[in-house]
């Protein structure tokens, strides 16, 4: 800004400086007869093209020092050859001076001040030893160096005057720019200010509800936690629809299960007064028709209904009158099979969003899969029960049959004699030893001590074993454990033999009706296959009349 503004005003004094000294360069040696002061005019104007050159080219310092020291040098070897002091020329001197204080500044004029002062002086002190004037001295030389001079200090202020009201209109369109600039940035700081607002609002919309999703997840893993722990249906259900409520603050939690024929959806548990009164009265909804829980059981659908509009009219249930928000979502299993609806109800208006539709689905497959791990565990223990109950009849029955056949019912050692029971004895504390399944102990009257230890074979008492001792003997945990180690694996072989008898006999047995029809099948003629049957069943069932008829009296 300040070269450019120097630039201008030297712009301008060059033209003063060329334009006015060509014209007192031609008229000099004509009108004054003073040809030497003209050559020293044209010298300057040489001077002033040249700084003009090296101004268009940049070098606006340059320019100026070059004109001030070549103007100055003009100057005074015309006020040296013009009579000094007394010549018109002596105080030319000024107009350096203020031309170095425009163009160089404050510290470039006192520069020249100082010097042409100290020139001035030295002028002075030296006048009578100046050479002869060359430039004659006279009023016309005196007035046409004044209309020089004149001239030259009005060009010199017509260019600051111009260059100050260039300043002066460069300020005012600055002043314009920075008040259109400052309106601008005022109207950006008032969008910017109402756009951070704006996203500060919506941060703390969304960590609002970031914060209530991860409440909602950290109560869901909580929940599916203590119901995976649960595996009785019937008090899985109540645990569940409490568990809700309690982590979701929700007033009214249902839990709808499809009945066998899928035309109603049940309430099979609920945790508010309201709930369990209609579970009292065995409330249940026809799928696909009564509210939205009969709405979701039949398009397994989520739905929401709110306190507005045509909503309100599932709102009407006596036994929940504070109920202002419902949500009911489907309990599905992995084949997109409905087997119930969770129904969740809230006092709060418009208290569900879309957001905690997707939430409280994920509660909703949590539950379907306890409900369906709880009904598996009921069938595996149902099963378990009814395949134990078949193994331990089977076992008991097998055992009879085994004692049956090898005509044994125990064996008895006493005093180094082992002897085979043919009928069971009565043995003393059996029937507590059966009954509680543990060791009985007893000291009779005589200091006998008796030991009665249940046979176990799976779970199930297949024989007794009675020791008496005919001392009073303190029975140890090691004699003790002993025992049982001793009677279990006895009862456990015992049970390997007879399987494997068992397995031989069902083996033979094939083999001998494998043989049979053999043979049978290796007749084409009836009465072959009729006398074959007969022989094979004479010979296996020994002392036996075989008779077969065939045809009947019809």
């Amino acid at each position: 800004m300040k070269k450019t503004r120097i630039a201008l005003l030297l712009n301008s004094i060059l033209w003063a400086v060329i334009f006015i000294g060509l014209i007192y360069t031609l008229i000099a040696p004509i009108i004054l007869d003073q040809l030497f002061s003209a050559m020293l005019t044209g010298t300057v104007v040489v001077a002033g093209v040249i700084a003009r050159q090296l101004m268009f080219r940049g070098h606006v310092r340059a320019a100026s020092i070059i004109l001030l020291v070549v103007f100055d040098l003009i100057l005074i070897l015309s006020i040296i050859i013009s009579n000094g002091t007394f010549g018109a020329s002596y105080s030319s001197l000024v107009l350096t001076t203020v031309l170095a204080g425009v163009l160089l500044g404050g510290r470039g004029g006192y520069t020249f001040a100082g010097i042409n002062t100290l020139i001035g002086l030295g002028i002075m002190l030296f006048q009578d030893s100046l050479p002869v004037t060359m430039i004659p001295q006279n009023p016309v030389t005196f007035f046409s160096s004044l209309v020089v001079y004149v001239f030259f200090i009005a060009a010199l202020l017509q260019a600051s005057a111009q260059g100050f009201d260039k300043l002066t209109e460069n300020l005012r369109r600055t002043q314009q720019e920075l008040t259109e600039k400052n309106q601008e940035m005022q109207k950006f700081a008032v969008g910017l200010e109402a756009t951070i607002a704006a996203r500060t609002a919506e941060l703390n919309t969304a960590n609002i509800r970031i914060e209530r999703r991860a409440k909602q997840f950290e109560a869901i893993s909580k929940i599916s936690r203590v119901i995976s722990q649960t595996q009785n249906l019937d008090i899985l259900l109540p645990q569940i629809t409490e568990l809700i409520s309690q982590q979701f603050n929700f007033y009214h939690i249902g839990i709808f299960l499809m009945d066998v024929n899928m035309e109603y959806a049940v309430l099979i548990a609920a945790n508010s007064v309201g709930g369990k009164k209609m579970l009292a009265r065995n409330h249940k909804l026809k799928v696909g028709q009564t509210g939205i829980v009969g709405y979701v059981a039949g398009s397994k659908l989520p739905r929401i209904a709110l306190d507005t509009g045509a909503d309100a009219i599932y709102f009407n249930n006596p036994d929940l009158p504070e109920t202002r928000s419902e949500l009911a979502l489907p309990l599905l299993r992995k084949a997109n099979e409905i087997i119930g609806v969770l129904d969740v109800q809230s006092q709060t208006p418009n208290a569900f969003s879309q957001e905690d539709v997707r939430t409280l689905t994920t509660l909703a497959d949590q539950v379907s899969i306890a409900i369906e791990n709880a009904k598996l565990f009921e069938e595996q223990q149902r099963v378990l029960l009814e395949t134990q109950a078949f193994y331990n009849n089977d076992l008991r029955e097998g055992w009879g049959r085994f004692t049956r056949a090898q005509n044994i019912a125990g064996i008895q050692r006493r005093n180094l004699k082992n002897s085979f029971l043919p009928e069971p004895l009565e043995l003393p504390g059996a029937v507590e030893a059966v009954r509680s399944g543990a060791v009985f102990q007893k000291v009779e009257s005589d200091g006998t001590s008796l030991l009665t230890i249940p046979i176990r074979l799976r779970e199930q008492t297949v024989g007794i074993l009675n020791v008496k001792s005919g001392y009073n003997r303190n029975w140890s945990d090691d004699e003790l454990d002993i025992v049982s180690a001793i009677v279990g694996r006895a009862a456990l072989s015992i049970e390997n033999a007879r399987l494997l008898e068992d397995s031989q006999r069902i083996a033979q047995r094939e083999h001998v009706i494998g043989e049979i029809s053999s043979k049978i099948g290796a007749s084409t003629q009836i009465e072959d296959i009729l006398k074959t049957a007969v022989r094979e069943l004479g010979m296996h069932i020994s002392g036996s009349q075989v008779t077969v008829e065939i045809g009947s009296d019809d």
